[in-house]
């Protein structure tokens, strides 16, 4: 996993740097996807005929890449299917993750990234304890090592990517979610890093990711008591950006991939870029970054399209371009 090394390597120093990975094609593949209640059956076959698989299975059984078609061809999607056991976290399930990532990182074409799930009323569980046990404190190490290096992965992805959190989102799999840029849950989410009650810590960003996005003291006092809060709640301490009716977090989801899949993408990602950078640095380092990523939005088709489209009073077809 040479990606995954080199990010590793990037993410011990805060500088700024311009990566081009993200504009390379490879090819994807698709599965698919259920767990929707009665009220939202007819949208929600609607949005499964709409999805072709992107990468086939690319390790892992219980991992999926898919591409939704026509029109919300820019929106990608990783399902996390490994009902068995809760979509916890072993090694084939994080292999699956390292490769879709990755797989994501190299498609030009991918706009925006959905993390969902096709387990009833589980994100993800976290760690698989029953794998864990039987492995020494080398092992266990090395695969810390890597789950934290394949979350920092997503979270650094040139494209904005949203958590889908229906049920269960602890340890791992809220640290997932925490790389992730947005989160969506419904009201029936719960989440928390209860790690400390198994006398461990979060070990896969969780420590540093969760105090700057709920504050110092709050999440200090959900990681001392391992305390596990409900979908509202996390909406009040703005641990997600949504909170929906259980089982509409989807749906939800896919409505604000539809309105970021219809801005221009090289925006978008010098967006991400700007504010994702910006915050690791000075004020005025982080003035210059922006002025650079602004200027790599002048030189574009896209630009002289937005212009034209409002203009002519009519809706941007834009290209990357």
């Amino acid at each position: 996993m040479g990606a995954l090394s080199s990010l590793t390597k990037s993410l011990s120093h805060h500088c700024i740097k311009t990566s081009k990975a993200h504009l390379q094609k490879p090819l994807l593949n698709l599965s698919n996807f259920d767990n929707f209640n009665n009220a939202t059956n007819s949208q929600y076959h609607h949005y499964q005929s709409r999805r072709t698989l992107i990468l086939d299975s690319v390790s892992s059984e219980s991992v999926k890449l898919n591409r939704l078609s026509e029109s919300d061809s820019g929106i990608v999607e990783v399902n996390l299917n490994r009902p068995g056991a809760r979509n916890s976290i072993g090694k084939d399930f994080l292999r699956g993750l390292k490769d879709s990532f990755e797989v994501i990182s190299k498609d030009s074409t991918a706009n925006v990234v959905l993390i969902t799930s096709s387990v009833p009323k589980v994100f993800c569980a976290g760690a698989d304890l029953k794998e864990r046990r039987m492995m020494s404190v080398s092992e266990i190490h090395f695969f810390v090592n890597s789950l934290r290096s394949t979350f920092s992965f997503l979270e650094t992805l040139g494209i904005p990517t949203i958590a889908v959190i229906e049920g269960a989102a602890l340890g791992g799999g809220l640290e997932m979610a925490l790389a992730c840029d947005l989160r969506i849950c419904g009201e029936d989410a719960v989440l928390g890093l209860p790690e400390t009650g198994l006398a461990i810590i979060p070990g896969a960003g969780g420590t540093q990711r969760l105090p700057r996005l709920v504050g110092n003291s709050v999440a200090k006092e959900l990681i001392f008591t391992g305390r596990k809060i409900g979908g509202r709640e996390a909406m009040s301490i703005g641990l997600v950006n949504y909170c929906v009716p259980a089982s509409e977090a989807q749906l939800k989801a896919l409505e604000v991939a539809r309105e970021i899949n219809q801005k221009g993408p090289i925006a978008i990602r010098m967006a991400k870029k700007a504010i994702s950078e910006g915050l690791e640095i000075d004020t005025a380092s982080a003035l210059e970054l922006e002025e650079e990523c602004y200027i790599q939005t002048l030189h574009t088709n896209d630009r002289l399209e937005g212009l034209a489209a409002f203009a002519e009073k009519r809706k941007p077809k834009y290209t990357g371009a």
